[in-house]
Order: structure tokens, then C-alpha cells, then sequence
């Protein structure tokens, strides 16, 4: 009687276990993109700052802007998009030592503040009055990015 009482609770004890290794828990200090994101939408205006740490999914290069994104589609709501003027491309290369199409799949930590920023579709040259917010973390500085351990 007293083993089929105690059942439940060791199995649900086991499980529970189980749950905290498998969600290891980040360094302290280090701001996960699902954080930024949550941190930018309660204060837009200033946002969160602080060491952000995730996995490149993506790599992404305009005329103007490199883009290092949490998640493969850069329009993801939990994505975090890291924003350099693509001036720096050759600065970031030399700082990380690879090309940055390698950095995909590599865990990287980067600094800043992220801010939540509305983007506007454009249609012909002009907005269309529609646009979604996307969580940017603009750098200046190449060496505020660099391999996690």
C-alpha cells in the first residue's frame, strides 16, 4: 500500500530531475535571444543591454548592412538580428577568423543593446503602412563579437 502512495510522487520527483539537467542553465549574465526580445518589448525605447549570447542560423549581406540572426528566418518574432554596416565585414572577419559565411551554426557572444525596431514594408519605393517589429542589436565595433566558450 505504502509503495503504491509513494508511486507517483517518486516518478513525478524523477521526471522533475530529469527537466533541470536538460535545461541547463545559461552563464550568468548572458542575455539569450528569447530574453532581448521579451526585455525590448517591455521597454522599447531603451531596450535591454547587456553580453547577448546564440547560435548563428543565419547570416544575411546588403549593399549596406550584415546581419547575424538567431534564427533562420529573420522575421521570426524570437529572432534576435545582429546589425553591422557591412563596412565592417573584413574587420569582423579578421577579429573571428573566419569568413562570416562560417559563422552559421557557431555560438557567438556579441554586446550592445537590443532594441525593438519597426519595420516597414515598402512598396514602389514608398511604405505601405504596413510593418512587424523586429529585435535589432546594431554594433559599431567588430570586437563586441566574439566565440562563446
Amino acid at each position: 500500500m505504502r509503495v503504491a502512495l509513494l508511486l507517483p510522487f517518486l516518478l513525478l520527483s524523477v521526471g522533475c530531475a530529469h527537466q533541470s539537467r536538460v535545461n541547463a542553465p545559461m552563464a550568468p549574465g548572458w542575455i539569450t535571444p528569447a530574453e532581448a526580445v521579451h526585455a525590448a518589448n517591455d521597454d522599447p525605447q531603451r531596450g535591454i543591454s547587456g553580453t547577448f549570447v546564440f547560435t548563428v542560423k543565419n547570416v544575411d549581406v546588403t549593399e549596406h548592412r550584415l546581419y547575424l540572426n538567431s534564427e533562420r528566418d529573420y522575421r521570426h518574432q524570437l529572432a534576435l538580428n545582429v546589425s553591422l554596416d557591412a563596412s565592417q565585414r573584413e574587420a569582423l572577419q579578421a577579429q573571428l577568423g573566419v569568413p562570416v559565411e562560417r559563422l552559421v551554426n557557431r555560438r557567438v557572444l556579441v554586446q550592445g543593446t537590443a532594441r525593438r525596431t519597426t519595420i516597414d514594408f515598402i512598396t514602389d519605393g514608398k511604405p505601405t503602412g504596413k510593418y512587424y517589429f523586429q529585435t535589432q542589436l546594431k554594433v559599431s565595433d567588430p570586437r563586441r563579437v566574439r566565440f562563446a566558450p
